[in-house]
């Protein structure tokens, strides 16, 4: 979709449903010369789109909100299909956040001039957006550029591109001017070509730790603005003093919700030995009412999701076995079906640096159990590696939390809950380090879409004495000048 209208196939590559390997549509392999079109639909209908009032942008994020709304079970049926998650996570979660995102930012531009004073938009921003989320990490991409008077060119994950291209021709059809908003499918070379473009202004980009190195590396000296929400390896930490059954419903939805396949999941447990037994019996309990008492079970689940393909599947199966031979315990689940892309929720004890489930992030639905003695062996363990984009505490002993925070770094931290915080579109959300760049939502992420320009207007005369030659006379009036300025 370049310039509100569908563009003629070129080369296609097939899109699937992974739940059942069969093939939903054939997209177009964008090139550069789609880029470059999309480019300039955009960088075309950026000063017209910057120019109007922030009540005119709020009125179409509005109406676009509202869209999502009214076409709510198409999205999430959609979404589901070439995602591969329960329908119920996309439509009464995904879907919803959507439009939120969109009412909020509508907000947005309506007070910007008031609580962005001198804010400029940028230009033309890149969004290049991951497989996990694909609709809701478009509306954190283009929900904000457009509220601030940016114009967006959107690149989606090959494997999921069907809800980014249903939502850019629902937009043009509610009235969305064209050129505002343009979707070009493709893979990674596509995503490349557009971060590489030298009338983007500003890349964001949600995805692995190594192409954000690649990106940061690509648009070095280029000018171009940075917004890289990466991954990691995010801790939960459990102490002796936490509420376990609560723990166990909270840790087991938050690393198992979307087959694991969330950037903030849980990554591996950090559990005080004197509560680990009680906690993984929890834990098991809590997997058994969710999914199911058994493979079987947990296979027709309805509330279950699927690794996202082929290539992705092995990657994690991988892991199983790779710990598997180094030593490791699998206590639960572990079992695999590469027909649907089907593995079980899983708990891996016994883990150790070496294997590979501790050496990369997961995102799947493994979890590695670590016992540690005490806070400062749980420490090592988090400050030994990169800072991870998120960090989980589960205390009652306010002493403990404080104790672990003061000491380590992460993009978020929640304490006594997990994930949860990725659904406020009011809190800063982003990584640090190899863990991010930049944070999404509200005043933050209008600050990462703008430039705050400083604007001066002398109202009367002129500060001559400024000016050569320097007599003791000017030294005088300049000293005064200084000492009470």
């Amino acid at each position: 979709m370049i310039g509100g209208t569908p563009t003629q196939s070129g080369e296609t590559f097939p899109v699937f449903d992974p739940s059942r390997s069969v093939e939903l549509a054939r997209c177009t392999q964008g090139t550069s010369s789609d880029v470059d079109a999309a480019v300039r639909a955009a960088r075309d209908a950026q000063p017209g789109w910057a120019g109007r009032t922030g009540h005119e942008r709020a009125r179409h994020l509005y109406a676009l909100a509202r869209m999502v709304q009214r076409h709510a079970r198409l999205f999430a049926v959609l979404e589901t299909l070439n995602n591969g998650k329960p329908i119920r996570e996309s439509r009464d979660l995904d879907i919803p956040l959507v439009a939120r995102h969109f009412y909020h930012h509508a907000g947005w531009a309506q007070v910007r001039d008031r609580e962005l004073p001198g804010a400029e938009p940028v230009g033309v921003c890149a969004g290049i957006v991951p497989w996990n989320f694909p609709l809701l990490m478009l509306a954190w991409k283009v929900a904000p550029a457009l509220a601030m008077g940016n114009t967006v060119v959107l690149k989606p994950a090959e494997q999921t591109p069907l809800t980014a291209l249903l939502f850019a021709e629902l937009a043009h059809k509610a009235g969305l001017p064209a050129g505002v908003l343009n979707v070009v499918t493709g893979d990674g070379e596509t995503g490349a070509a557009l971060a590489a473009h030298p009338d983007i202004a500003k890349v964001a980009f949600t995805g692995s730790t190594e192409i954000g190195k690649l990106l940061r590396q690509q648009t070095a000296g280029s000018g171009k603005r940075l917004t890289l929400e990466l991954g990691g390896k995010s801790p939960f930490v459990v102490d002796e003093t936490a509420d376990l059954k609560k723990t166990a419903e909270i840790l087991a939805w938050a690393k198992y919700f979307n087959n694991g396949q969330t950037c903030i999941a849980p990554d591996y447990l950090l559990v005080h030995e004197s509560v680990k037994t009680p906690l993984l019996n929890e834990i098991k309990a809590v997997v058994e009412r969710m999914y199911g008492t058994d493979a079987a079970a947990r296979a027709t689940s309805d509330s279950y999701a699927r690794i996202v393909n082929q290539r992705h599947f092995q990657r994690v199966k991988g892991l199983i076995d790779d710990a598997a031979r180094r030593g490791a315990t699998v206590l639960m689940g572990g079992r695999t079906n590469e027909s649907d892309n089907f593995i079980e929720p899983t708990l891996i004890d016994g883990v150790t640096d070496e294997m590979q489930i501790m050496q990369e992030e997961i995102f799947g639905p493994l979890l590695p159990v670590v016992s540690v003695k005490n806070l400062d062996d749980a420490l090592a363990h988090i400050n030994s590696r990169e800072k991870p984009l998120a960090l989980y505490i589960h205390s009652k002993k306010q002493a403990n939390i404080d104790y672990l925070i003061n000491r380590t770094s992460a993009g978020d931290t929640v304490i006594n809950d997990a994930m949860i915080h990725f659904t406020n579109p009011e809190m800063p959300f982003g990584g640090i380090n190899n863990s991010g760049i930049g944070s999404y939502h509200g005043y933050f992420g209008f600050q990462e879409l703008s430039h705050r320009r400083s604007i001066l207007r002398r109202q009367f005369g002129t500060m001559k004495f400024l000016f050569p030659p320097y007599t003791d006379r000017v030294k005088k009036l300049i000293s005064w000048a200084v000492r009470f300025s």
